[in-house]
């Protein structure tokens, strides 16, 4: 059992912030995330989380690249602009080979919608195991 409890701690030590504008989608990565454990916080579009004042300074973030106010990349761009240099992995369905480039220069992953198995879970875990614990 140490194990879990280990196992446990990790990952509430890390926060996924999903930014999506599909509020199915939000509900149930939050839900599906938190079963694993993670600590999740929720975000309509990249000017709710840019307005938020006590964003984590470790974890993940998780932004759909289609979005009403500002694209993913656009997201990502003005994030690091503010130093806020947590990971980021891009969520979208059909992405082209452009946009897998400007996602590759920009150092994030694209998982692709519908998720296929274990991807964006393996692809989180993959991403908190190179950031140093908080525990």
């Amino acid at each position: 059992m140490a194990t879990t409890k280990h196992h446990d701690l990790f990952m509430q030590n890390h926060a996924i912030l999903v930014v999506d504008d599909d509020p199915a989608v939000r509900n149930s990565l939050k839900f599906s995330l938190e079963i694993e454990g993670f600590d999740v916080r929720v975000y309509p579009g990249g000017g709710e989380l840019l307005t938020d004042t006590d964003l984590p300074n470790q974890g993940c973030l998780i932004i759909d690249y289609k979005m009403p106010d500002m694209n993913g990349l656009e997201l990502l761009k003005k994030l690091r602009d503010l130093r806020i240099l947590i990971p980021a992995i891009i969520i979208t369905s059909h992405p082209n080979s452009n946009l897998r480039a400007r996602a590759a220069a920009a150092g994030v992953s694209i998982i692709e919608k519908p998720f296929a198995g274990n991807a964006l879970l393996d692809e989180l875990r993959d991403i908190f195991a190179r950031q140093p614990s908080l525990g």
